[in-house]
C-alpha cells in the first residue's frame, strides 16, 4: 500500500483548506479585536502569531476577554498618561 504524503492529500482535498480558513479567520478576527480593545498586548501577540485552528481564540473570547468597566479604562488611561509625564 503506497504512503500518501500530506501535501498530496491536501492538494487532492483543497476544500479542506478552504473550510479551515473559513473557520479560523472569524475567530482570529474577533479575538484580536477584543485583545486590542482590552489593551492586552501579550494576548494580541500570542493570538496573532500562533495558529491553533481557532481553539486558542475561542478560549480567549469566552474566558479571558472580560470587558473592563468604564472606571477601570479611565484609570488605565490616567496611569498611562502619568507614566509618560514622569
Amino acid at each position: 500500500m503506497p504512503k500518501i504524503s500530506i501535501l498530496s492529500y491536501l492538494l487532492a482535498h483543497q476544500w479542506l483548506i478552504a473550510l479551515v480558513i473559513l473557520w479560523t479567520l472569524p475567530w482570529k478576527g474577533v479575538a484580536l479585536w477584543k485583545a486590542a480593545r482590552n489593551r492586552s498586548i501579550a494576548w494580541f501577540v500570542v493570538l496573532f502569531l500562533i495558529n491553533t485552528l481557532g481553539l486558542l481564540e475561542i478560549i480567549y473570547v469566552f474566558f479571558f476577554s472580560r470587558e473592563k468597566s468604564a472606571a477601570a479604562v479611565e484609570a488605565d488611561v490616567k496611569n498611562s498618561i502619568e507614566k509618560k509625564i514622569i
